[in-house]
């Protein structure tokens, strides 16, 4: 299954370039792994702070009442739509700007 969430905002070209890493690219410190699609997965590092962030809490809710805390790829997998999740990471990255 995947989550659908509304189109919040176009996804800037940078923000991709510097959420998406690949798969041998440690993650910072503040910043973990999750990987986004349902049958192929494409790897994100985004910040910690997004995880305080209702609209995220509520993705990885469906994320667990759907699929629990299986987790094989050996970070966070969210089976949502790439595109619905780069416009949310935007959304939320154009809020945490707004704060500083």
């Amino acid at each position: 299954m995947v989550f659908r969430l509304p189109r919040i905002v176009n996804a800037k070209p940078s923000l991709k370039r510097t959420l998406s890493s690949s798969e041998t690219t440690v993650v910072p410190k503040g910043h973990f792994a999750v990987y986004i699609g349902e049958a192929e997965k494409k790897r994100f590092v985004v910040p910690i702070s997004f995880l305080k962030h209702p609209l995220f809490q509520n993705l990885l809710t469906q994320a667990e009442e759907e699929f629990g805390f299986n987790h094989p790829m050996g970070a966070l997998t969210i089976p949502c739509d790439e595109e619905v999740f780069n416009d949310l990471i935007s959304s939320l990255q154009s809020s945490r700007e707004e704060l500083m």
